[in-house]
């Protein structure tokens, strides 16, 4: 197309500087989108606030916008088209009256009964099934029966029957007329994250750990496929069911399909054959990033080469085309690279990268439909694909062709006819009032416009105004100040200045932060709502910083927010947020219990080991008898020890008996001295002691 044409041209030289800068900036990309089928004229897609809108890609018009009842405590994970006719035919509870597809049949009239879609399966992360009537605007029906987050739902193209996969390692096959379970049984032994019919209707492929293909009417596995070491995340088959009855699979002629996986930069080709030999992929195409939306061109015979479109995590779109002929072991490069990019503003000259969120082939092949840019305003656009160039960098101002959008958009305003007497009653600070001029005010005014009148003084001027002129020469005046947190805090959300709104958000006064919170105007109060959500997504220190705000804003102005209409969708997101931390809370609890006891442990063992430095002498030491020589030098030491105590005694003993007879003779001979003198007895002469003797 020309635009396409004119966005390559202006490229120019900067396409490598965007190459660049897109590889180096990850996008953070995936959102659940479908496109319908046949011709691709209605996208559907979920943001991250929870709504599903419709767009046409032809005009980028809103169709329809839908806030499911719940978005609030599940998220939309994956969405699915029903084929042309599916929602008259199966889709929802039947009505006694009829009175629905009646209804349908007068808004059908101005499209073809074969392109009008109705019904659109809704996988939710709490493993609910939600189908959306668009031709009514309203949520039909609801489907009960997965136990986890629903990774893939998929409608067959001929019985109308909706299949879907979890996280519960089950497949199951739903009646959407009765809305309830029509065949379960167990997928995989971890999660089943891919579901895919083959283009006749009789065959499934999941995946899990391994890919298998299923017989839709015994739900016994045909075939097992094995290469990917991570979660597969998309299938798709490639060719149609060969025109030979008899033999379904056999050789070339045979299925061909495509699956990838996450944090994979490989997409895989496999062919079905019914002799058992696939072991490997046949092909493979390589590609920059995870690849998180894939579409293609079915091939009809073997000589017409398919067409492959990967949008991949980085925001960058690759397209191959090959035919399909068997074997190839050396991994297929993409034949064309499509970039977008804002063009580069002031000095700073250097494009920025835009992320495609979602790619699909028109029906003449050729074209191809774009998806990029926001998720909540996307921007849709059709580029054509008859170009030689291996690289494609669009050039296109996102936020201009939003801003030309919003202006488009005309909004209906209805200015009531008051009387005189009538009373408006207008939003205003709580408790404060407008000030209302007096007739004396309005006189005194009147009479200083008058031609040739005294110039009243600056002091008569604010007493006209019914201002007290001490009040505002005493610092403690009752005026509102410019710099007070209240007017900081409305000024920094009306004009998202990080400074203002830092300044005033770090107060952590209770009684400081309920003032602010009461003086703001009312109009405030919701996008002091988003900011404090925003910021309670942050650091943990900001968030408990937050919820006194958040506490304040909820007591104080409830009456106000109870009078919105739409706040369920305003508050959404922070529901959904607190819904989340408070899940969280008693596994916080455990790990939190745990890790106390581990530091009580950790701790009474360094005490433990702070008490052994104490002296370690031992007051009684006991030693055991270690050997029989031991034994026996100590026997014969104790002996020679008694011996020595035995013999000293022996001679005290001897010594002192020897003391006690000397002692008992001297006294035996003074005795008789005394008794010789007495009876008057003398001694003998020595020389008659001689004689004698």
């Amino acid at each position: 197309m020309a635009a396409a044409g004119a966005g390559v041209a202006a490229c120019g030289g900067e396409r490598e500087a965007a190459a660049s800068a897109a590889t180096a900036t990850p996008f953070v990309v995936g959102t659940p989108c479908a496109f319908s089928p046949n011709e691709r004229r209605l996208l559907a897609l979920s943001g991250p606030d929870g709504r599903l809108r419709v767009w046409e890609t032809p005009s980028s018009r809103l169709q329809h916008e839908y806030v499911p009842s719940a978005h609030l405590s599940a998220a939309c994970t994956c969405l699915a088209w029903a084929p042309p006719g599916a929602g008259a035919a199966g889709g929802g509870r039947p009505s006694p009256n009829k009175e629905g597809p009646q209804r349908k049949k007068r808004k059908s009239e101005a499209v073809e009964a074969d392109e009008k879609l109705d019904l659109l399966a809704i996988g939710t992360a709490v493993g609910s099934i939600l189908l959306y009537s668009t031709i009514k605007g309203e949520l039909q029906s609801k489907l009960d029966g997965h136990d986890n987050k629903i990774n893939c739902v998929r409608w067959h193209q001929d019985n109308g029957c909706l299949y879907s996969c979890s996280d519960d390692k089950n497949i199951v096959e739903w009646n959407t007329q009765t809305c309830k379970v029509k065949c379960k049984w167990k997928g995989d032994n971890s999660s089943v994250s891919s579901l895919c019919i083959s283009p006749d209707g009789k065959m499934l492929l999941s995946a899990g750990r391994s890919i298998k293909l299923w017989d839709l009417e015994t739900k016994e596995v045909y075939r097992h496929f094995t290469g990917h070491a991570t979660a597969v995340s998309t299938l798709a088959f490639i060719t149609v069911r060969p025109p030979n009855e008899n033999q379904p699979f056999d050789g070339i002629t045979g299925l061909y399909f495509l699956s990838g996986a996450v944090h994979d930069r490989l997409l895989s080709v496999w062919q079905v054959r019914s002799d058992r030999k696939e072991k490997n992929a046949v092909m493979s195409f390589t590609v920059t990033d995870e690849p998180i939306h894939v579409d293609l061109t079915v091939s009809e015979s073997k000589e017409e080469p398919v067409k492959l479109a990967a949008v991949c995590r980085d925001g960058q779109l690759h397209l191959f085309e090959q035919i399909l002929n068997g074997y190839c072991k050396k991994p297929l490069t993409s034949s064309r690279t499509i970039q977008i990019a804002t063009p580069g503003e002031g000095t700073d000259s250097t494009p920025k990268p835009v992320p495609i969120l979602s790619a699909a082939f028109c029906s003449d092949k050729q074209t191809l439909t774009l998806v990029y840019g926001n998720s909540l305003q996307p921007v849709i656009e059709r580029v054509s694909l008859n170009t030689s160039e291996s690289h494609t960098c669009l050039i296109r101002d996102v936020q201009k062709t939003m801003a030309l959008k919003t202006e488009m958009a005309v909004t209906k305003v209805k200015t009531p006819v008051v009387n005189s007497e009538v009373k408006m009653l207008m939003p205003g600070i709580p408790g404060h009032s407008a000030a209302i001029k007096s007739s004396s005010c309005r006189e005194k005014i009147e009479s200083k416009r008058k031609p040739g009148g005294k110039e009243e003084s600056i002091e008569d001027r604010l007493g006209a105004m019914d201002i007290d002129v001490m009040k505002i020469k005493s610092p403690s005046g009752g005026l509102p100040q410019t710099d007070n947190f209240a007017v900081l805090l409305v000024q920094g959300l009306e004009s998202s200045d990080p400074e203002i709104l830092n300044k005033v958000l770090q107060v952590r006064k209770e009684v400081l932060i309920k003032k602010t919170v009461a003086r703001i105007p009312v109009h405030a109060v919701i996008p002091l709502l988003h900011e404090l959500t925003k910021r309670l997504q942050g650091h943990p220190y900001s968030a408990s910083q937050m919820v006194r705000w958040l506490k304040s804003v909820l007591t104080m102005h409830a009456s106000y927010l109870s009078t919105l209409p739409d706040l369920v969708p305003q508050l959404g997101m922070l529901y959904q947020l607190m819904e989340s931390r408070v899940k969280t809370l008693q596994k916080l609890s455990r790990l939190h219990g745990k890790l106390y006891l581990v530091i009580t442990q950790v701790a009474a063992l360094e005490q433990a080991q702070e008490k052994t430095d104490v002296n370690q002498t031992a007051k009684l030491v006991y030693e055991e008898e270690s050997s029989e020589e031991d034994s026996d030098d100590e026997i014969a030491a104790e002996k020679d020890s008694d011996e020595n105590w035995d013999e000293d005694e022996d001679d005290e003993g001897e010594e002192s008996e020897e003391k006690d007879e000397g002692e008992e003779q001297s006294n035996n001979e003074q005795e008789m001295a005394v008794e010789k003198e007495i009876n008057g007895e003398s001694d003998l002469d020595p020389e008659n002691e001689s004689e004698e003797e």
